[in-house]
């Protein structure tokens, strides 16, 4: 057996051991190079990649070679070179030219689309599987798949992203389908310009005749009458001819308040699907992503830390812009000591985005405790053992990093503590968090008991 029928063969058995999220986003990629004397040589994507294969999943590989080769083999990951994009690219006719064919780029652009935002290039797990697949099914048959397509989420968690990758993909197969593509308080702006200025009949013409409707945080339509009564008009519409409507939100439809019921009754006519903040592994699939799309160089340690200190994909785009910024004022390569340094200046950086309650620094004190199960006067006292410095530490971490709280400000909460301390315990925490599953899980535990998520 050769090594592609091989590799396939194994490929095969782990897509149906691992999830499905799993296998897309560690193994779809990979590739065996080479199989002598027992020793299998396999390529994957990435740094991150291969590190989080070889610590998770070297014993599955091996126990699944060893099932089809025969052998008690032994496995080697490693990095895939990045291909030539220049080299790969088909030859064409010498005098070819941009209007020979249109540019799916172009197009989107044209329409206020990122190009960049693709199916490639969205990380999958539990969390979002399935508004993953409902968007790739009406991606393939647009008007047909689900009709309307409803999704909602807090931010950062790929609402826009995979409704963008909809219209990317249409463009892709047909660069002139007629996509429309606004913000629900972008609808309601130039319906009031189309009144004043008198140009409905053109407003009309531009929704109505879509054949890719797309309106982004639509919840901001509800309580105003006008844009209610026409965004009923233009979604009938759409659909009698067959479009495509794709709208997302920060809740479900029964949620929005002043909400029509006739509107109501037409979201919920197709399928709502509710996505959910990235866990662990989807957010370090994140790093990985846009890291690579902004041309950062981020090693498996560094990136690791930055998905456990962040909450989702527009925390994890800025903290990673920071990075990059700090690379053009001088240093010279991104580490996990730098990542600690930018997540120590960057507070909210893993804040509870989303949530719909405050909470103050002695209910933090109070949760940590209970948690941990010490009592709130040990934690400001002066014993210093593991049972009670972890504790105190994860409260130095939570009033820095959640809530902003000034060195000094910690420092005083728990029984007047010097800086240099606190800032110890927040680094320390900071650092723990890429590699202890349980300190993770306490952690995340505790602001769930803290901050109701919306």
């Amino acid at each position: 057996m050769d090594n592609s029928r091989l590799w396939k063969s194994v490929l095969s058995e782990l897509e149906l051991t691992v999830s499905r999220p799993i296998f897309k986003t560690q193994f779809s990629g990979s590739v065996l190079l080479s199989y002598e004397n027992g020793v299998a040589t396999v390529g994957l994507s990435n740094p991150m990649v291969r590190t989080m294969v070889e610590t998770r999943y070297y014993s599955l590989v091996k126990s699944v070679l060893d099932h089809h080769t025969k052998e008690n083999t032994s496995v080697v990951f490693v990095v895939l070179p990045k291909k030539d994009n220049v080299s790969d690219r088909p030859a064409g006719p010498l005098f070819e030219t941009a209007a020979t064919t249109p540019d799916p780029s172009a197009a989107a652009r044209k329409l206020h689309l990122k190009p960049e935002l693709t199916f490639r290039d969205f990380a999958v797990s539990s969390t979002n599987q399935i508004a993953y697949a409902a968007a790739t099914a009406v991606a393939q048959s647009p008007g047909s798949a689900y009709n309307p397509l409803f999704f909602y989420g807090g931010v950062g968690v790929g609402k826009t992203h995979l409704m963008q990758a909809v219209a990317n993909e249409a463009l892709q197969k047909k660069p002139n389908t007629r996509i429309v593509y606004c913000m629900g308080e972008e609808f309601l702006n130039e319906i009031i310009e189309a009144i004043q200025t008198k140009s409905a009949r053109q407003f009309k013409q531009k929704y109505r005749s879509a054949q890719i409707l797309m309106v982004d945080d639509v919840q901001f339509i509800a309580g105003k009458q006008t844009a209610q009564e026409e965004f009923f008009h233009t979604f009938n519409a759409v659909l009698r001819e067959g479009g495509q409507v794709i709208l997302t939100s920060d809740r479900p439809p029964g949620e929005i308040s002043r909400l029509e019921d006739r509107l109501r009754s037409r979201f919920e006519g197709g399928l709502i699907v509710d996505i959910n903040q990235p866990d662990f592994e989807l957010r370090a699939a994140i790093v990985n992503i846009k890291s690579k799309n902004l041309g950062l160089s981020v090693p498996p340690e560094a990136a690791q830390m930055i998905a456990a200190n962040t909450t989702d994909a527009r925390a994890i785009e800025g903290l990673l812009r920071r990075l990059s910024t700090e690379l053009f004022t001088g240093k010279s390569a991104i580490t996990a000591d730098l990542v600690s340094q930018v997540l120590k200046h960057h507070p909210g950086a893993a804040s509870s985005q989303g949530t719909n309650r405050k909470t103050s620094p002695h209910e933090i004190l109070e949760a940590v405790a209970n948690h941990y199960s010490v009592r709130p006067s040990t934690l400001k006292g002066p014993k210093r053992d593991r049972p009670i410095a972890r504790p105190r530490q994860v409260i130095m971490y939570l009033c820095k990093v959640e809530m902003g709280l000034t060195l000094d400000d910690i420092g005083g909460l728990l029984g007047g503590r010097d800086h240099t301390t606190v800032m110890h315990g927040v680094e320390t925490i900071t650092r723990e968090l890429s590699t202890n599953n349980r300190l993770r899980s306490d952690v995340e535990e505790i602001k769930n008991k803290l901050w109701v998520i919306k």
